[in-house]
């Protein structure tokens, strides 16, 4: 008696609440949540996880040395990966970043790309910028991951030390010398000789998570695998 009253609360709720897709912004159908199934299978995935050397790889060669580097859709202005992004950075909305990152672990877990990964690690926001924002959307991202995988993510080992200015509008040098000092690596023993997924919400010159890969290239034995919500060519 209790789930049946409990389904036609649910069910009166949804009539004057309606829940929409974050995507689209049509109506979710009973039994979708965040994002509807026509989305999910839709959105623009680049599948670079199927490719050796795919190109999001190549743009750390001679700057880093990553194992994998993964995007889980491109990114296009004006559409649907970008108000998904937007809804997770900018409207309060970061069970879209933990959806996301379900589905993507799914997706190369199935594919057995992830199965030698010892810690997940956020691209961390610096205090200030938390403090405005109210969480960081890149451990939102890794928490979905986390969730699927069952691997613990690690929310402290890695600091932003330094609130650098905004990226958008900066050429790829500025990018990296904006970044270069930023970021610092805690308890470095930890890393010897293990495998971290490190992970944010969208690669476009990949300066940022260049300068935290360098990091942990000076670690005995420490390998770091990429992975980011979106690619931005």
């Amino acid at each position: 008696m209790f789930r049946i009253i409990k389904t036609y609360l649910l069910d009166a709720f949804a009539i004057f609440y309606p829940s929409i897709c974050f995507a689209c912004g049509e109506l979710l159908f009973k039994g979708e949540n965040i994002i509807c199934t026509n989305c999910i299978v839709g959105l623009p995935r680049t599948n670079f996880h199927r490719f050796q050397n795919n190109k999001m790889e190549k743009q750390f060669w001679g700057k880093v040395m990553v194992e994998h580097a993964f995007a889980f859709f491109y990114f296009q202005k004006r559409g649907k990966v970008q108000r998904l992004l937007h809804s997770l950075k900018y409207r309060k909305n970061p069970e879209v970043g933990v959806k996301l990152g379900s589905l993507y672990a799914a997706e190369l877990q199935s594919e057995n790309k992830l199965s030698n990964i010892d810690f997940i690690i956020a691209i961390p926001l610096h205090k200030k910028k938390m403090k405005i924002r109210g969480y960081n959307q890149s451990l939102c991202f890794a928490e979905g991951i986390a969730q699927q995988l069952n691997k613990p993510v690690l929310k402290n080992h890695l600091r932003r030390v330094k609130n650098n200015s905004t990226q958008t509008k900066k050429s790829r040098f500025e990018r990296f010398k904006n970044v270069a000092t930023v970021f610092k690596v805690i308890k470095q023993d930890e890393f010897k000789n293990k495998h971290i997924l490190l992970v944010d919400d969208v690669m476009t010159t990949g300066s940022t998570l260049a300068a935290c890969v360098q990091l942990f290239n000076k670690i005995e034995g420490c390998k770091v695998t990429i992975a980011t919500i979106a690619y931005a060519e």
